[in-house]
């Protein structure tokens, strides 16, 4: 770790100079994006932690990493050997970011955040804590590493593209048109929109700015007149600018947002999502002449409730993901069997079939395949130096997805490869148990995924396992795979889920340093019937695709579980094998035949 420990010592000349005690290097980008472009991977750059979520803090004398449970084990390798202490979020005796930082340095210190890649909320609460800890003080207006990191990657310069509608479903006016009469019913003149996602499917638009990720690095000013696009020119082609003329949108350089703000916004007020936009621009904005308020954007809610359209390409894209996937997996065994596949030669194998499927765009996230220990680590990802030789027994978690011009697909399983342990079948049985229990709900309209949660996680919590990571997330169309405002998890959020909304459903055990298990489907929220207490809600699979039944400990299933895994792979069967050659659907059907009781 010797060019981390030099970045630090570097760091630390610009700290003195500046009189920081202590620096806070956030994973966000300036529009608080989960993955970010390289040019905002600064936490990665003076860590050498590469997970999407964490928070590194340097001292004088000290430096330590936050970060969750999916990233417990691959931070600890990525640690080793620098000066950074792991720090084990939502583990009891785990220091906050102030804590630690008042444990380290002198009361009255001032401490230093990048405010154009902080949140407001963030930093508002930051420096609340900060001032419980000796009087300490946040400056917002330093970024340290443009002093020292040489040679750091620009803005990306993407080229942006139309998205259709025929397969957005709705025009940009129709949609701007509903953002306005969302605005006034909220009394706000106008509002600014970071989000790039919100951004992309409030325009129609999509880009290749971040990794995975179909969106483009730009700003949106929506006022009751006019909109304005805050984008560098570069990345406009004629048939784009013609678009954004036809709706009358301005366009203006990407780094005018703040000026903006400051002088040529003239409505009354502005909405700003605390959350979502950054403190640099928060102060632009209250330089200004608009009153600013601060409240959640009403974008994600929109964007979060498919139209028919999006509904019909999520089916489309599924199928297509659907025949990658048979055809990856009746390939598995036989290869693994045969010697020479690793976890990178089978991310590249299913990688491979998934292109060549139509409409096929890029993954919708770094494929994780952990082989039995590497299983166990939730957000693994095979390098060269970590890669391993598959075996034909165990278990091999697959957790994938793609991004399809119609739909975006996130799916998990986990395959046994030859002989397993009775461990390994009983916490597989568990896993999907909570699965299925997940995917049997019936709910009233408005329940939020945090009630949801403890479905899934009961057949674990009963034998005394648990999981940390969230229990699902919304999916994008043809967006980010990782999409609000709701979610199934432990977690309070109160996010409320309707009809037409997607959501994953992936409980998964890991057992440190011996394997991992995770079962996960996408589905559909949809209306299943109105009593006299309200209109109720279930939840259908977009997912297709078979899951591992060799496994599975039967006599731990109740009838019910077995009931819904034979419909469902009777529904898999039905809907992909029309689409297969006659010994890819043999296969499919010996992997879809009902399991019984013996």
């Amino acid at each position: 770790m010797e060019t981390i420990n030099q970045r630090l010592e570097a760091l630390r000349e610009v700290m003195q100079q500046e009189h920081i005690a202590a620096f806070i290097f956030p994973s966000t980008d300036a529009h608080n994006s989960e993955y970010v472009a390289p040019h905002w991977k600064e936490r990665e750059w003076i860590s050498g932690f590469n997970g999407s979520a964490g928070t590194a803090v340097v001292t004088l004398k000290s430096a330590a990493l936050w970060t969750d449970s999916r990233y417990f084990l691959a931070a600890e390798q990525q640690l080793a050997g620098s000066e950074y202490q792991l720090m084990k979020l939502k583990v009891d005796g785990t220091p906050t970011i102030a804590e630690w930082i008042g444990q380290q340095c002198e009361a009255g210190s001032e401490v230093g955040i990048d405010g154009t890649v902080s949140s407001y909320a963030e930093t508002e609460a930051l420096k609340a804590e900060l001032r419980h800890q000796g009087g300490m003080t946040l400056r917002l207006n330093l970024d340290p590493l443009t002093r020292i990191w040489n040679d750091q990657p620009a803005i990306p310069q993407h080229k942006i593209e139309l998205h259709p509608l025929k397969f957005a479903g709705e025009t940009t006016a129709s949609k701007l048109d509903r953002i306005r009469q969302a605005l006034r019913r909220q009394h706000c003149d106008g509002m600014l929109m970071s989000a790039l996602d919100d951004i992309a499917w409030t325009l129609n638009m999509r880009g290749t700015d971040v990794h995975c990720n179909p969106v483009f690095v730009s700003y949106l000013v929506i006022e009751h007149e006019k909109t304005t696009l805050f984008v560098d020119n570069d990345k406009l082609t004629s048939e784009v600018s013609a678009y954004l003329a036809m709706l009358s949108i301005k366009v203006l350089p990407y780094n005018e947002v703040g000026k903006y703000l400051k002088r040529d916004y003239f409505a009354y007020n502005i909405l700003l999502d605390p959350n979502e936009t950054n403190s640099y621009l928060v102060a632009c904005a209250k330089e200004g002449r608009a009153a600013v308020v601060l409240t959640t954007s009403p974008i994600p809610e929109m964007k979060a409730v498919k139209n028919e359209t999006e509904i019909q390409g999520f089916h489309n894209a599924m199928k297509r993901d659907g025949v990658a996937m048979v055809k990856f997996l009746k390939w598995l065994i036989p290869a693994v069997k045969a010697g020479h596949e690793t976890e990178i030669s089978l991310d590249k194998k299913l990688t491979y079939l998934r292109s060549q499927q139509p409409l096929f765009r890029d993954s919708s996230f770094d494929t994780i395949v952990g082989y039995e220990h590497h299983g166990a680590i939730v957000h693994y990802e095979a390098t060269p130096e970590t890669d391993i030789a598959i075996e034909p027994h165990g278990f091999v978690l697959i957790d994938s997805g793609a991004q399809y011009q119609d739909g975006t697909t996130d799916i998990t399983r986990t395959i046994a490869l030859g002989p397993l342990t009775e461990e390994q079948k009983r916490v597989y049985t568990i896993v999907l148990k909570g699965h299925i229990q997940l995917e049997l709900a019936r709910f009233p309209d408005g329940v939020s995924g945090t009630q949801l949660d403890a479905l899934a996680r009961e057949p674990l919590w009963r034998e005394g396992y648990n999981f940390l990571h969230g229990t699902g997330h919304g999916v994008g169309s043809y967006l980010n795979v990782h999409e609000g405002p709701h979610q199934i998890r432990m977690e309070y959020k109160p996010a409320p889920l309707h009809a037409g909304m997607t959501v994953t459903d992936e409980p998964g055990l890991y057992l440190s340093n011996r394997f991992g298990v995770r079962i996960e489907n996408t589905l559909l929220i949809t209306a299943d019937e109105e009593t006299e207490f309200g209109k109720f809600l279930r939840m259908e699979p977009l997912t297709l695709c078979p899951i591992d039944t060799t496994p599975i400990l039967i006599p731990m299933m109740t009838d019910e579980e077995i009931a819904w895994l034979n419909a469902y792979h009777e529904y898999v069967y039905t809907a992909l094998s029309p689409l297969l050659n006659a010994e890819e659907r043999e296969w499919l059907r010996n992997e879809t035949r009902a399991v019984r009781r013996e």
